[in-house]
């Protein structure tokens, strides 16, 4: 069963969309450094549409975007939640999950999704910021997983400075 821990308004975790980020709890990857490490432990509240639907309600016109971190004990779950997302607002609040999967469950469906990151936190390579990281992060248009990690990177900014 899908449960969630807690919930925040988010600038970050999905580029140009003010984000409702879902903290689902029963995290199966055990990833060393992990930055939530009670969220691998099975607490929380079950996470269904009733639920789902007293959040649109609450936050429905502040925020863009709904965002599941976590969840990959019940995939299947945290897909048929985005597409109730998506098809009960009519496509207008966009949908993200955070996996730390390697791949994109055969379980679920693109089309359910906007934005997908993929891939466990691997402390050396650290997370999306890093240029080193082996986490994924994409935007799906017409069922395609476009790249978008660089969004997250920092970019070098050189400044040239004239000399009198």
């Amino acid at each position: 069963m899908l449960k969630y821990h807690s919930y925040n308004i988010v600038f970050q975790e999905v580029p140009n969309e003010v984000t409702l980020a879902i903290n689902l709890s029963n995290c199966p990857n055990k990833c060393h450094g992990c930055h939530s490490p009670w969220l691998q432990k099975n607490i929380g509240e079950p996470l269904n549409q009733e639920v789902l639907d007293k959040l649109l309600e609450e936050y429905g016109k502040a925020v863009t975007c709904i965002c599941f971190m976590g969840g990959d004990a019940f995939p299947e779950e945290v897909d048929c939640l985005s597409f109730y997302i998506k098809y009960s607002t009519n496509n207008q609040m966009k949908t993200a999950w955070y996996s730390g999967k390697w791949d994109f469950s055969e379980l679920c469906s693109l089309k359910n999704f906007d934005y997908l990151k993929l891939g466990p936190y691997i402390e050396i390579l650290g997370g999306l910021d890093s240029s080193d990281t082996n986490q994924r992060y994409y935007q799906i248009l017409d069922n395609c997983m476009i790249d978008k990690t660089y969004l997250f990177q920092k970019k070098k900014v050189f400044v040239c400075q004239a000399m009198y």
